[in-house]
């Protein structure tokens, strides 16, 4: 766990990217991190320092990001914890925060950017704990119903849980998309409210990714033969699925016209063996220009040439990032411990490339 300062500032580093986190003294640390996780009512400043690295990040349609922090506990499974967030401004200071004393075992916050600020995911242990924080953090109920909706522009699918939520900023409501297929295992919804689901029947018949828009169905593709469909993303008229076979992943299904046209990309300069895990830790993420971008938490990353994407590179990270996320064509990557740890990842932080991975800043706390 990295130990934070007090300001949000971006510092340089090339794609080797140095480690300017200060270790301090590792005893000091262990206490104040035990303060922190016992205290009943921590402040969010100190639960940020505690846990160094963010969990995640995402931003809203005005810049504004906001930033989840958890300390968790070092030595048990069970016993006390604390999370916090904290939302940054466009102009780069903290315009609100806040921290809450947790379990250990408990579900960590999560949430989704949106336009007018940012929505809390349901946890899946009940949706009375979803709800709306505005980019000034002032949190505003959400109305959930059990009654389907048919998607507009603008939707936000929060969870593929069951039941699906799908939220609409516009009224701070949250409904179930209607018309979705039985055997859907995977669902998106892209900007301008097509529902993409991966149909995985519990018979024999292949897997298909189905297309659909105000409750009506748009078309079909069959997963090729041999393949199973793992992760699913869609974005302004691209799509594409990952193809897992004897666990790993092998390839992808993309479509860049809307689905009129299909390719299997097996091959595109990625070593598809070397992504051992599955779905379970794959990264697949679309870039607004429609680029993809693909690897594994902890591992290596490709990136697309082009929106074709039919060939990639591997991209060069300043640190082994536990994880990586697009926001806009923006990378946001994350260094840090894989398990709560009162010591220093190297390069731990928040990592942020606007150019395709070619230069990394680092994130530093501004007040």
């Amino acid at each position: 766990m990295a130990v934070a300062s007090t300001a949000l500032a971006l510092t340089a580093c090339g794609p080797g990217g140095s480690d300017n986190a200060g270790n301090g003294d590792a005893g000091d640390r262990e206490a104040q991190y035990k303060r922190v996780i016992e205290d009943p009512h921590p402040r969010p400043a100190d639960v940020i320092e505690a846990a160094g690295a963010p969990t995640g990040v995402v931003r809203a349609a005005d810049g504004s990001l906001l930033l989840t922090y958890d300390a968790g506990n070092v030595e048990d499974d069970e016993g006390p914890a604390a999370t916090a967030w904290r939302i940054v401004g466009p102009d780069g200071r903290t315009v609100a925060e806040h921290a809450e004393h947790a379990d250990a075992e408990a579900v960590r916050p999560a949430f989704k950017g949106v336009r007018g600020g940012f929505v809390r995911v349901p946890s899946g242990e009940g949706t009375e704990r979803a709800y709306a924080l505005d980019v000034r953090g002032k949190r505003h109920e959400i109305v959930i119903t059990g009654t389907p909706s048919r998607t507009r522009p603008g939707d936000i699918l929060l969870t593929d849980l069951e039941p699906p939520l799908v939220y609409r900023p516009a009224t701070r409501t949250a409904a179930p998309p209607a018309g979705v297929p039985d055997d859907a295992v995977r669902l998106v919804v892209d900007e301008r409210g097509t529902v993409w689901s991966l149909d995985q029947p519990l018979t024999e018949d292949p897997n298909r990714v189905v297309r659909q828009r105000d409750g009506r169905t748009l078309g079909a593709t069959t997963v090729p033969k041999s393949y199973t469909g793992g992760l699913l993303v869609a974005r302004a008229g691209t799509a594409a699925l990952s193809l897992t076979q004897d666990v790993g992943v092998r390839g992808l299904l993309v479509t860049t016209d809307d689905g009129a046209h299909w390719q299997a990309v097996l091959d595109g300069g990625i070593p598809w063996t070397d992504l051992k895990h599955g779905s379970e830790l794959l990264v697949l993420e679309l870039l607004a220009d429609g680029r993809l971008l693909v690897g594994e938490q902890g591992g290596r990353y490709w990136l697309a040439d082009d929106r074709t994407n039919s060939a990639f590179h591997e991209l060069r990270t300043p640190a082994a990032f536990t994880s990586l996320t697009v926001e806009g064509t923006t990378l946001y990557g994350i260094a840090d411990a894989t398990t709560a740890t009162y010591d220093l990842a190297k390069g731990e932080g928040l990592w942020v490339s606007r150019d395709d991975g070619r230069e990394w800043r680092r994130h530093e706390q501004r007040g």
